[in-house]
């Protein structure tokens, strides 16, 4: 199975392809307000199962959405590349890094991305959590659960009108999808992905918005590479587009990194 994408700059040749993957309740377009800054780069903008034009797809967990990624590269004859990942599409991406088939991946950029819960009692706790947001998306009226989903706390920095404006930008997901996508994604079923990211072969680096304290704090004590972005929240991409694609760049060409890639194919 493979899913929906769109090919940006496909033209470019001796780059690694920069792949994108959206949070929950996103889509590949989201991604859009970088474009702009990335002109000379092969970008490909990916719809995870059940959202945007992949909204009939299917996953049953990690694992799936890890094996239809590989399957969308080859489809697209994509070799070497970058997974860059918003939130749920982060964890994606730190899943896949670690489990999945990692031949062609030149490195990970997360933004906003748990790394996996340690205890069973805080896995517990999460299914409770999140069975009651999916429960709230197969049957409560979309722009109500938006309008509460929008006001966790991780979204804070959210002004009045920067809230509506996602909740109108939202508003067309399939709710029975979005649900099934959300419960086999769900941070309760995520591996801790910690002990393997630490062993891991590739550069793998977290982009946090200034003013998103969860994941920066998240990704200090792991003792993750932390970079951040200025005057943005938990959408940081969505707020400073500029800034986030000057520091994606700026590690994508880092001769540091390069080196590392090099001594280790």
């Amino acid at each position: 199975m493979t899913l929906s994408c769109q090919r940006i700059n496909g033209h470019i040749t001796g780059k690694p392809w920069l792949i994108f993957l959206h949070g929950l309740l996103g889509r590949g377009d989201d991604w859009q307000p970088l474009m702009p800054w990335l002109s000379n780069w092969p970008c490909l903008l990916i719809d995870l199962p059940g959202h945007g034009a992949s909204a009939d797809i299917t996953a049953a967990g990690f694992a799936d959405v890890s094996q239809q990624l590989s399957s969308t590269l080859q489809q697209q004859s994509i070799h070497d590349h970058w997974l860059i990942g918003y939130s749920l599409g982060g964890r994606i991406s730190l899943y896949h890094a670690s489990h999945g088939d990692t031949h062609g991946l030149c490195g990970v950029i997360v933004e906003g991305a748990h790394p996996g819960l340690k205890s069973l009692r805080d896995r517990q706790q999460r299914h409770h959590h999140d069975q009651l947001w999916a429960t709230r998306f197969r049957f409560q009226p979309m722009a109500e659960v938006l309008q509460r989903w929008y006001r966790q706390p991780v979204f804070s920095d959210l002004s009045d009108e920067q809230r509506q404006q996602l909740v109108a930008l939202r508003i067309n997901n399939n709710p029975s999808t979005l649900a099934a996508m959300f419960t086999a994604t769900s941070l309760a079923v995520q591996p801790c992905l910690r002990e393997r990211l630490s062993r891991l072969a590739l550069p793998v680096v977290w982009l946090c918005g200034s003013h998103d304290s969860k994941f920066i704090t998240l990704a200090q004590q792991a003792n993750f590479p932390l970079r951040l972005i200025a005057n943005a929240g938990h959408n940081a991409h969505r707020a400073n587009p500029a800034d986030f694609a000057r520091q994606a760049l700026a590690l994508i060409s880092s001769p540091v990194l390069k080196e590392i890639e090099h001594d280790l194919s």
